[in-house]
């Protein structure tokens, strides 16, 4: 099969390479999916690049990169049901933990990891639904139903923020969100009642005043440590702070009694250890909000297969205007 692959971490343009490698047949319970379009995120550039903390090598002799990936299922191992060959899924954890991911024509993987994409549903949306789709709707959802209350979305023009306005507004919340003013019409478009701007200094007051003066039920965080100050003053008692990123600042420093004496939770997420039965809940409230027509997933561009190293270049580069997905047919 054709396959994007990388034996060594480094930039795009030196590490990747473009090879023809074995298709392996499923085993017990596994499925081969031919893959139509494989997403990229911005956690699979880190991990090409090497800069996660701790990590000084690839865990594995080839790497292929990607998580998230759409097609149709070609081959099924023992255990498997023979009906699901033909089936159009959608693929999550495709290189968590593995050496092979999506950015290749095949994978080979666990069949519960190839979700049966809902015929309404587009392959290019699917390619979403693992890294952006499961955080939002985690993050979103995963203190329970959010419907009469309030939801704040700091950062709601990213892939991951417009995807959980839209879900928080589906999911009967009111959404107050922060952008920057140029991402304004964007973020109320998905839905957003409020939008402000996380620049401003008094951003705290702007919060409560746009909420009646009341505080917030649920936070979605995408700079826990630079926001921890504003998250903890706007805060309800008992609420959840939902946290799925702190680039800013990886060693935030807790306000800890403030947030004691509210006795709020801190909700640190990483969508690839999400367990079972809260995986299976957010797949499915996905798949309706997907059906009922409330869930938009932009995509920005569609690089041919050969052109990966460019697509990782476009997520560096800080893509906006939705996914960056790899044809892995072309």
């Amino acid at each position: 099969m054709r396959a994007i692959t990388y034996e060594t971490f480094g930039t795009a343009r030196d590490v990747l390479k473009l090879k023809d490698i074995p298709n392996p047949e499923p085993k017990a319970g596994e499925v081969r999916v031919k893959l139509a379009f494989s997403g990229v995120n911005p956690s699979d550039v880190k991990a090409r690049a090497g800069s996660r903390p701790g990590v000084t090598k690839p865990a594995f002799p080839l790497i292929v990169p990607h998580s998230d990936g759409t097609g149709e299922v070609e081959a099924v191992g023992a255990g498997v049901d023979p009906e699901r060959i033909g089936q159009r899924v959608w693929v999550w954890n495709g290189q968590w933990q593995r050496s092979h991911g999506t950015a290749a024509s095949h994978i080979t993987l666990p069949a519960h990891q190839a979700v049966p994409l809902p015929k309404e549903v587009s392959l290019e949306v699917g390619a979403s639904l693992g890294i952006p789709g499961l955080t939002a709707c985690h993050a979103v959802f995963g203190g329970g139903g959010v419907a009469g209350e309030t939801v704040l979305i700091q950062g709601g023009a990213g892939t991951v923020g417009l995807l959980a306005v839209q879900l928080a507004k589906w999911g009967g919340a009111r959404v107050i969100t922060t952008s920057s003013e140029k991402d304004r019409d964007r973020v109320i478009a998905a839905g957003a009642d409020v939008v402000l701007s996380y620049n401003d200094p008094d951003l705290p007051a702007q919060i409560l005043a746009a909420n009646a003066g009341k505080l917030i039920e649920t936070i979605v965080e995408v700079e826990f440590g630079a926001n921890i100050g504003t998250d903890t003053e706007v805060i309800a008692p008992n609420g959840r702070i939902a946290a799925y990123g702190s680039a800013k600042e990886m060693q935030p420093v807790l306000p800890f009694y403030p947030l004691l004496f509210k006795a709020v939770t801190i909700d640190i997420m990483l969508i690839y250890l999400l367990p079972g039965a809260q995986r299976d809940t957010a797949i499915n409230r996905l798949h309706h909000a997907l059906q009922d027509g409330a869930l938009d997933c932009p995509v920005e561009r569609v690089f041919d297969l050969d052109e990966t190293i460019a697509a990782h270049e476009a997520v560096e580069a800080g893509a906006r205007d939705g996914a960056i997905l790899v044809n892995c047919q072309s």
